[in-house]
């Protein structure tokens, strides 16, 4: 028979165990979707964003990563967001455009020169932070950006020049200023989602793709399309959004720590990314893809008819608004030859 003492110490143990195991009960199970390769920037980031956030809720809320589009493709990704069956995704944010159109105007050409160019633009452009404040009403929110870098070709032709281009098809995502621009090089264009895109290189239904160096390599599209063309045609970031209705249901103190989580990962990314791209190429080229830099002048010249559509399409203001603030941050922040 136990003792009063003993007793004491086995309710004691009891009520411990209990409450860990009430803690353990309450963990809640965040999902965070994307299509990059396990490897890839985004899935470390996602690692580091998916500690930061564990770290900072005190282990309330562990968020689960799904790489490679096991769940869905970007586009449907973003879908699930406003539906609530994911919690987090990150996407180029020309994917976000098909539910904010004016979205569409960060993908005109050659609107920065440089990482810090692009940093400045995301984070202070007046007309940029006014467009993803309305996605809220959209069902999801922009919590930081990413890095992804500067997107450039891969074709499994030699690209030189425009004249080039016309021969080719192209595969673009579903975004009209990425295929404007493409159809003005001279492309003809074919829209797909990106897990469709090694395979149809391979096929030849398609003779290349444009990507960020970092997609590039962690796709291993290089593998199908060796000719690597440093274009650097657009500049393609990766906002990280949360679902609205996951964001309203938190409290005040979770938002903090998850907002903390998601400027923390964003800061990795952009360095990891920038740093990484030298060494990527120089890989890319001992696995056999061949990577060149053209004359940027003609491609310039190609585009500039986009930028008159844009504003058919868009409105003169919007798209004199972002060209004017991109103007001014290249004034501010000259690129580094």
């Amino acid at each position: 028979m136990l003792d009063r003492k003993n007793l004491s110490r086995l309710m004691l143990s009891a009520a411990v165990l209990a409450a860990g195991m009430s803690s353990a009960w309450a963990v809640e199970t965040l999902r965070f979707s994307h299509t990059d390769n396990p490897g890839g920037s985004r899935q470390a980031a996602a690692e580091l964003f998916a500690e930061k956030v564990a770290e900072y809720t005190d282990g309330r809320y562990e968020v689960q990563i799904f790489p490679s589009g096991q769940l869905a493709n970007d586009p449907k990704a973003i879908e699930l967001l406003q539906l609530g069956g994911i919690d987090f995704t990150v996407s180029a944010t020309g994917s976000y455009a098909t539910h904010l159109s004016s979205l569409n105007l960060t993908a005109m050409p050659f609107l920065v020169d440089s990482y810090e160019q692009g940093w400045e633009l995301y984070d202070n452009s007046e007309w940029l932070q006014g467009e993803f404040a309305k996605l809220p009403e959209k069902g999801f929110r922009v919590l930081s950006t990413w890095e992804a870098g500067f997107r450039s070709f891969t074709t499994n032709e030699p690209l030189t020049s425009p004249e080039d281009a016309k021969s080719m098809k192209m595969r673009v995502f579903p975004n009209d200023m990425i295929r404007w621009s493409m159809e003005a090089i001279g492309f003809q264009t074919v829209v797909m989602p990106i897990t469709d895109v090694y395979l149809s290189i391979q096929q030849g239904i398609v003779n290349g793709q444009e990507n960020p160096v970092d997609t590039i390599n962690s796709l291993r599209f290089y593998e199908v399309a060796p000719n690597i063309t440093l274009t650097r045609h657009v500049y393609s970031p990766l906002p990280l959004t949360i679902a609205e209705k996951n964001w309203q249901s938190f409290s005040e103190e979770d938002r903090q720590a998850i907002q903390k989580a998601a400027a923390e990962s964003a800061a990795f990314s952009r360095d990891l990314v920038k740093n990484s791209v030298n060494s990527q190429l120089a890989e890319m080229e001992e696995k056999g893809a061949k990577v060149s830099v053209p004359e940027i002048g003609p491609f310039r010249e190609a585009v500039q008819s986009v930028y008159a559509k844009a504003k058919d399409v868009y409105g003169a203001d919007a798209v004199d608004k972002i060209l004017s603030d991109a103007a001014a941050i290249r004034e501010k922040l000259p690129a580094q030859n």
